[in-house]
C-alpha cells in the first residue's frame, strides 16, 4: 500500500499572522514539503491542477519534473489532471516526457475540475463535462497504446497518422488514476478501462464514498478486469496533528474556519463527525485511517492533505514528522496484517513492466 500526500495548492492568508504568502513563496514551499515527503519516507507526491486564484499549480509537469531531479524514490503524481479542458494529445505529450524524466516513479489522476468559469478559458463549456471526460480519454489512452493513430471526435480537431512523441517508457503507459468527488460516471470509466479510482473522501460523508468505490469495483468485475476486491482504489483525507488532541483542535481551528473551501460554514466538529477530516493525535488519525477499510474495503493509495487554509510552511513540515515517524509505520503494518489474499498491490512502472514482458510473445526460437 502507497501512503502520501497531495496539495491543492491555495494561496491563503494566514488567519493567526495575517501573512499571504506570495504566489513564488508558495511554489517554493510547495517543492519543500514534496521533498520532506521523500525525506520521512513516504511513498508519493501529487499536486492538483488549478487556473484560477488563489490556487497557483497552473504546470504540474513542470513542478513534478523539477522534483524529479530532486528526489530518488518517490512517485510523483497529479491529484488533478483536468482531462476536461486539457487536449490530449498535449496530455499524452507532457506525461510520457515526465515518466521518462523520473524513470517511471509517475501517475496521474484525470478529473474533470468544478470551477465552471475555468472551461470557457479554455474554450470548452462545463456543461459537457461529462462528454469531454468520456471523449478526450478514449483518445489519450489510444495515444499511448497505439504508434500510428487516426482519429475523429467531437470535441477536437481529427487527427491523420499522428504518432505522440515520446512513446511511454518501455512501452508501458503512465498508469492512471479517474477522481471524482461525486460523478458515478467517473468510476464507471476507471471501471471500463481498467484503471485505478481516487475518491476524494474529503467533502463527503463515508456513505457517499462507500457507494462510488462500490459501484466501480462492481463495474470493474463486470467489465473483466478482475474480481471487485482485485479493483484498484485510492482514498484522500485531511489531517491536523498535535501530540495532545485538545492543541490540536485549538491551534487548527482558526485555519479550518477561515478556510476559502470550508470556511464559514459548519463547525470543526459538525465537520469532523461528518467527513473523513480528523483533527487529533497521531492515534486518532490511526484510529480514523484505518476504519476507512471497513467502508472500501482493502485499498492501494492513502494520501493526505496537510497544506492548506493558511498554514505555515514550519506547521506542515513538523505534520510530515509526525505522519512519517509516527502514523504511516503503523499503518504500514496494520493495513498489511488486515490485508485479504488476492489483493493486489498498488501499481508500479516496474510491477506494470514486468507483466506487460510476461504477456508477450516470445521470440527468436
Amino acid at each position: 500500500m502507497q501512503f502520501g500526500i497531495f496539495s491543492v495548492g491555495d494561496v491563503t492568508t494566514d488567519p493567526t499572522t495575517g501573512h499571504t504568502p506570495t504566489e513564488g513563496e508558495r511554489i517554493k514551499a510547495i517543492l519543500t514539503i514534496a521533498q520532506k515527503a521523500e525525506e520521512v519516507g513516504l511513498d508519493v507526491f501529487a499536486t492538483g491542477e488549478h487556473h484560477n486564484p488563489p490556487f497557483v499549480p497552473s504546470s504540474p509537469t513542470t513542478m513534478l519534473g523539477y522534483l524529479a531531479a530532486k528526489t530518488q524514490r518517490l512517485i510523483l503524481s497529479t491529484a488533478t489532471t483536468l482531462i476536461t479542458t486539457n487536449d490530449p494529445v498535449k496530455i499524452a505529450e507532457d506525461f510520457a516526457m515526465l515518466q521518462h524524466i523520473a524513470d517511471g516513479r509517475m501517475d496521474l489522476m484525470l478529473g474533470r475540475g468544478n470551477t465552471g468559469p475555468v472551461y470557457p478559458w479554455f474554450g470548452q463549456d462545463i456543461r459537457n463535462g461529462i462528454p469531454l471526460a468520456i471523449e478526450n480519454y478514449a483518445l489519450l489512452h489510444r495515444l499511448w497504446r497505439e504508434r500510428v493513430v487516426d482519429w475523429k471526435g467531437k470535441f477536437r480537431t481529427p487527427l491523420q497518422s499522428y504518432t505522440s512523441t515520446p512513446a511511454p517508457l518501455d512501452g508501458v503507459p503512465p498508469f492512471v488514476w479517474h477522481g471524482s468527488i461525486r460523478s458515478p460516471e467517473i468510476a464507471e470509466q476507471a471501471a471500463y478501462y481498467g484503471d485505478g479510482f481516487f475518491a476524494n473522501h474529503i467533502f463527503w460523508p463515508k456513505e457517499h464514498t462507500q457507494r462510488m468505490v462500490d459501484l466501480y469495483r462492481q463495474r470493474f468485475a463486470h467489465y473483466g478486469h478482475g474480481s471487485p476486491e482485485q479493483a484498484i482504489v485510492g482514498l484522500g483525507g485531511q489531517v491536523f496533528m498535535r501530540r495532545n488532541s485538545q492543541d490540536a483542535v485549538r491551534e487548527f481551528r482558526p485555519y479550518f474556519d477561515n478556510a476559502p473551501v470550508y470556511g464559514h460554514g459548519p463547525s470543526l466538529e459538525e465537520f469532523t463527525s461528518q467527513t473523513p477530516l480528523t483533527v487529533g493525535s497521531p492515534q486518532q488519525v490511526i484510529d480514523r485511517t484505518l476504519s476507512f477499510r471497513e467502508y472500501v474495503g482493502d485499498y492501494q493509495r492513502q494520501l493526505f492533505l496537510l497544506d492548506h487554509a493558511g498554514l505555515p510552511l514550519k506547521t506542515v513540515l513538523e505534520q510530515l514528522d509526525l505522519l512519517g515517524e509516527e502514523v504511516v509505520p503503523v499503518l504500514r503494518k496494520e493495513f498489511a496484517a488486515r490485508r485479504k489474499p488476492g489483493v493486489p498491490d498498488a501499481p508500479t512502472h516496474a510491477a506494470r513492466k514486468a507483466v506487460a514482458a510476461a504477456a508477450q510473445p516470445e521470440t527468436g526460437r
